[in-house]
């Protein structure tokens, strides 16, 4: 089973969770505000196969997890075809602005599970 960690900056990403789920991964939800920078740090103790960041920018959590545990990141992403994309290029860590949509989560999933099988 896929399992996807969701940090958002503002303490959401239930409908995220709500996609992973529908198409059969395992949802964690980082609580709380801030949520995006300790993205790596959960990702390690759930051992986690992708992890999606949320804030204004879409960098922050994603290089975090990056520069702190060596995840393949991209960020910046303003689409669910630039997830789809950055997944289908084996990046691990996706950085967004806010987009808590149940369809990102539902696709990144179904990418990921057809790219490794």
């Amino acid at each position: 089973m896929v399992t996807v960690v969701i940090a958002d900056r503002l303490g959401k990403g239930q409908n995220v969770a709500k996609g992973v789920e529908a198409a059969g991964g395992r949802a964690v939800v980082v609580p709380g505000m801030g949520a995006d920078m300790r993205l790596g740090d959960v990702m390690q103790q759930e051992n986690a196969d992708l992890g999606i960041s949320f804030c204004g920018s879409g960098g922050a959590g994603a290089l975090t997890a990056a520069t702190k545990y060596g995840y393949p990141e991209r960020h910046g992403m303003r689409s669910i075809d630039e997830g789809v994309t950055a997944i289908n290029d084996g990046k691990t860590v996706l950085g967004f602005g806010f987009m808590d949509q149940e369809d990102l989560g539902k696709r990144i999933v179904e990418a990921y599970m057809k790219k490794n099988g």
